[in-house]
């Protein structure tokens, strides 16, 4: 059953997705405030676009700034951990520790939907990051692929597309500057070029987990802010949206 922000009205039915703001947490250095892959951030760098997304589909957005438990999650459906801080973007960084990871795995057995979004190498906080998606047979590599010079686009274009409904009605996506993914069971590939695997899903009793070695659908490539019309990161993203509120009602029931 889940609250809504503010009101104190429990609805069933909606969804709740709720947005780490502990791992990565990083202040803007001319304004001061809170900014990169959170749901307030209107800017290039942030993932009020994908907000907007999963609030068209009828979910409920949250953020939460403390270390996961087992007494927080209970209010969340999709959790979603972008990006853990290095000490260059946050001098005091908060690393996911052994507890975090024990509430974190439990909560995905008992139907929870985790999205793990990291980044290339150093842009992202690795070991502990690899310590919790050990648990779901995920490794992410310390690497950037996919880099891309100046405008040249085409560079991290990514067309051979499974059929998955992440990609459902997609044939090109953009993904700049990814990590990939080592795998062992219970992990399987979601998307693989060249055989690195950039895209992965896992699941662990009741739950399900999506990996991805980038932020990806942040603002500045979710639309055309920065694309070429040719690229279809909003439909991907529309379609991962729906795709993540579908696994969680069905876990939930």
């Amino acid at each position: 059953m889940i609250t809504l922000l503010g009101m104190g009205v429990q609805v069933k039915s909606q969804v709740k997705v709720v947005l780490d703001n502990y791992y990565n947490h990083e202040t803007n250095s001319r304004t001061g405030k809170l900014y990169h892959y959170i749901w307030s951030d209107t800017t290039i760098n942030g993932y009020s676009q994908w907000g907007k997304i999963f609030e068209r589909k009828g979910a409920v957005l949250d953020t939460l700034q403390r270390a996961p438990t087992a007494g927080n999650l209970r209010r969340a459906d999709i959790y979603i951990i972008v990006d853990p801080d290095i000490p260059s973007e946050n001098p005091d960084p908060h690393y996911i520790m052994p507890e975090d990871i024990h509430a974190i795995v439990q909560w995905v057995k008992e139907g929870g939907v985790l999205a793990l979004m990291a980044n290339d190498s150093g842009n992202c906080e690795f070991r502990h990051l690899n310590e919790l998606a050990a648990h779901f047979g995920l490794h992410f590599n310390e690497v950037s692929l996919n880099d891309v010079i100046g405008r040249r686009w085409e560079m991290g274009a990514e067309t051979d597309l499974p059929d998955n409904p992440i990609f459902k009605g997609v044939s090109k996506i953009y993904l700049k500057g990814i990590s990939d993914l080592k795998l062992s069971l219970p992990a399987k590939a979601v998307l693989v070029k060249n055989g690195h695997v950039l895209m992965a899903e896992s699941h662990l009793g009741k739950g399900y987990v999506f990996a991805v070695g980038d932020p990806w659908i942040y603002n500045e490539y979710i639309g055309h802010h920065s694309l070429p019309e040719s690229f279809q990161n909003y439909k991907a993203a529309e379609n991962l949206t729906a795709y993540l509120i579908g696994l969680s009602r069905r876990a939930r029931k």
